[in-house]
């Protein structure tokens, strides 16, 4: 299942001059994203690819780490090739296990196989949807929530105003960057509503700045 193609011109997707322009906005009116900027410069688009294989990584990364993610993602492309469903499908439980997927993510990677190809997801078709609709399609799916939906819709559809529910990282950042206490997932949404509509700008400064201040303590 592939998705549409989109023209770097669309609008209603983040591109590098329109992330630029949102944080320089967003520091204009904000101390602290002006602190991240100032010292970190614009962060990455860290835009993916829209369908089966983001969505699919997407899931691994969930209460892992990033690099354990790519790694097991890595070993699976190795195996297959760019993931398809339908090949995907051919693997046994074993197979997988020796990739690094566990028997939770195997299940959810299933499923998510299966509704493409029984037609019950269209990927492709979501970029007509909004926001919401968009959510509330792929979580209907077994191992799908609000974090994962969240992730795909900012990093792989490029909306503008996404802010991920639950994201330890984001929580972490704003707790360091703020002095204010660290937030459970509900009040961190709270507190992104002062950043629209340039809350995926937001969670890009706070991911950079996490990012950049870990890199500067391993120094």
């Amino acid at each position: 299942m592939r998705s549409s193609t989109k023209t770097g011109n669309d609008p209603q997707r983040l591109s590098a001059s329109s992330l630029a322009e949102a944080c320089g906005r967003l520091a204009a009116n904000h101390a602290e994203m002006r602190t991240v900027l100032e010292k970190h410069g614009v962060p990455p688009l860290w835009d993916r690819p829209e369908g089966f294989a983001t969505l699919l990584h997407i899931i691994l990364e969930q209460q892992v780490s990033l690099a354990s993610a790519r790694a097991c993602f890595d070993k699976l492309k190795a195996r297959i090739g760019e993931p398809e469903p339908e090949v995907f499908l051919t693997l046994d439980d074993i197979e997988l296990r020796k990739i690094g997927f566990s028997r939770q993510k195997t299940s959810y990677a299933r499923h998510l196989s299966e509704a493409i190809l029984e037609s019950r997801l269209d990927l492709a078709s979501l970029s007509l949807l909004p926001d919401a609709e968009v959510k509330a399609e792929l979580i209907k799916l077994k191992g799908i929530g609000e974090w994962t939906s969240d992730i795909y819709l900012l990093m792989a559809m490029l909306r503008p105003d996404v802010m991920p529910k639950g994201d330890i990282a984001l929580h972490a950042a704003w707790h360091r960057l703020s002095g204010e206490p660290w937030p459970s997932s509900d009040a961190f949404l709270v507190i992104a509503e002062r950043w629209k509509p340039f809350r995926s700008a937001a969670a890009r400064l706070l991911w950079h700045f996490y990012l950049g201040e870990r890199s500067d303590r391993a120094v």
